[in-house]
């Protein structure tokens, strides 16, 4: 079977948690063999249509990607949508955003159309829908209004080298010996780092960030060199064995931002056998993770503060923590995605 795989243009121009998700799908696919197996690769659009392939992965239902699903609806190629949506979207949100979609289109001749309605189009026109988590599903189902049957529920992997990160590599990189809090992600308001820095004002608790800037956070970046506690690493790769390093020496992972789907940077933290404070505006859940995982408000410093202390103070076990997410495998996810393929291929070959 030949899946391609597609996102937005610009997708790649970047790096963060999507990019990584792609890229880790399509390599553990590729690792599949005897019936499982799948031949899976970026689309090329501008050289390659759409009925070339089987069938067509597409990531993110936002971002203009409702025009790939309406191709290859008419093409008759089969779609999974992986949807990436926020778990805020409830029932009552789903319900303005409606409203405000027909009211646009009444007021524009319906020559306007909301980022609402094609996310809403493109989870209709997909065959089967993947959710990273139980409260994407939820808001698949409540805030569009897609039936649960067409919805499967697959979490993201973690790169097996977070789980053996040692600490020591950071250490005599940076010279930090004692414990630190640490900010890994795009450094932006959105992501919240000011305000963990500010959280953290008078407890002699150093904040490492890393993360690229974009050059509209340039002046983000400066306000947040000006406390003298945080310390800016710039841009390290997925792969980079200090990234990993940095996880596993520091006292916990903060990640408390205005929003997150399944937080990548989350899952290879506690895979390092570190504590983490995250927004509680995400899909993630783990069952029995409270010991390990606080989900706290993006905008609640005292709370954030309080987390993060009590996790320095009181270390949970680094064994307990990785046991948390041992079963976080790109292969695992790898097999689950390429059945729903075989059920789609099948369906299609079915009178």
């Amino acid at each position: 079977m030949r899946v391609g795989f597609l996102s937005y243009p610009m997708l790649f121009q970047r790096e963060g948690g999507l990019q990584i998700q792609v890229r880790e799908t399509i390599a553990a696919l590729n690792r599949l063999e005897g019936k499982d197996a799948v031949q899976a690769e970026l689309v090329e659009p501008s050289r390659e249509r759409l009925d070339q392939y089987d069938l067509i992965h597409v990531f993110s239902a936002i971002n203009g990607n409702v025009r790939v699903l309406e191709a290859a609806s008419e093409m008759g190629v089969p779609v999974v949508l992986s949807p990436l949506l926020s778990p805020s979207w409830d029932r009552a949100a789903g319900l303005r955003a409606r409203l405000a979609d027909r009211l646009a289109g009444r007021l524009s001749a319906w020559n306007v159309q909301t980022s609402y309605a094609q996310t809403e189009r493109a989870l209709q026109l997909a065959q089967l829908v993947i959710a990273l988590g139980e409260a994407e599903r939820e808001a698949i189902i409540s805030g569009f209004l897609i039936p649960p049957e067409k919805i499967r529920v697959f979490p993201n992997g973690i790169s097996r080298h977070f789980f053996t990160a040692k600490g020591e590599i950071f250490r005599h990189r940076t010279g930090i010996i004692g414990p630190f809090v640490l900010m890994v992600g795009t450094v932006s308001a959105y992501k919240n780092q000011l305000g963990v820095a500010q959280a953290l004002a008078g407890c002699g608790l150093p904040l490492v960030l890393i993360g690229r800037v974009a050059r509209e956070e340039h002046a983000y970046l400066e306000a947040l060199m000006e406390l003298p506690w945080v310390r800016w690493m710039g841009e390290l790769g997925h792969d980079d064995p200090l990234l990993a390093s940095a996880y596993c020496a520091a006292a916990a992972v903060a990640l408390p931002s205005q929003g997150e789907v399944f937080p990548l940077a989350v899952l290879e933290a506690l895979a390092a056998g570190t504590p983490v404070v995250m927004t509680d505006e995400s899909a993630l859940q783990i069952d029995g993770s409270d010991f390990a995982l606080r989900k706290v408000r993006w905008d609640d410093a005292s709370a954030q503060r309080s987390c993060l202390l009590e996790f320095l103070t009181a270390p949970p076990a680094r064994e307990q923590v990785r046991n948390l997410v041992e079963a976080f495998t790109w292969q695992r996810v790898a097999t689950q995605i390429a059945a729903c393929y075989q059920e789609l291929a099948a369906c299609q070959c079915s009178p």
